[in-house]
């Protein structure tokens, strides 16, 4: 094998990995649901090895349960387990927030406009009843929340939080449901709180708004015990 092949071979497992990973986030693929390597093979267009390397790195993020010998399944989906990554990514963002608003520059400031000028705008469309627009509110919201957090000064703080981020965005996917007007009230009062750099009432802003974000995917009755 060349090292060029070696590349492509690293790049087509990279791509793989981040669609099926998108794919879980994005609830196609049903909590509980088998991971069967053949059917993935046709679908993603892997090999095996490649794709049982994808599903055990996947595991780690919690994403995919490996079952022993029986191979892989998606992650199941229950009230308590969204309670967890809540309360988890809560104290992350919470943090790393305090961090950034201490820290933030005037290009801070930047981000934190340009993220929110563009979250804002999908969810007008959204409340307009655009609902073809959820998958950009997706990319939008975890923009909007990491420009916050981004003069927090760890990357290793970013990381984690993007990783829980995502696991609590499966939810509101799983939903399938726009928490409407509450929602976008919540992120223009973050957004007013931060550049105000108001530590007190971002911090209470953002408690809020996880919260009541948890209580409207329960709300759904999508979901397990």
């Amino acid at each position: 094998m060349t090292h060029s092949d070696l590349n492509s071979d690293e790049t087509l497992g990279e791509a793989t990995y981040r669609r099926l990973r998108a794919d879980l986030v994005a609830g196609v693929l049903k909590p509980g649901q088998k991971l069967k390597l053949e059917p993935l093979r046709e679908h993603y267009g892997a090999g095996v090895s490649t794709l049982r390397e994808i599903l055990n790195r996947l595991a780690s993020e919690k994403l995919v349960v490996a079952e022993g010998q029986k191979g892989f399944c998606v992650a199941p989906a229950t009230a308590s387990d969204l309670r967890e990554i809540a309360d988890l990514r809560l104290l992350l963002e919470s943090h790393a927030l305090r961090l950034s608003l201490a820290r933030g520059d005037l290009e801070w400031e930047g981000r934190v406009v340009a993220a929110h000028h563009k979250l804002a705008a999908i969810e007008k469309l959204l409340l307009a009843g655009q609902t073809q627009n959820t998958v950009d509110w997706v990319r939008y919201d975890f923009a909007f929340h990491n420009a916050l957090i981004s003069a927090c000064g760890s990357q290793a703080l970013l990381d984690l939080h993007a990783a829980i981020f995502d696991r609590f965005l499966r939810y509101h996917m799983l939903a399938a449901s726009f928490r409407g007007a509450g929602v976008v009230g919540d992120h223009q009062a973050l957004f007013a709180l931060a550049l105000a750099r108001d530590e007190a009432g971002a911090l209470d802003m953002l408690a809020g708004h996880v919260t009541r974000g948890v209580e409207h995917v329960l709300s759904t009755g999508t979901l397990g015990h």
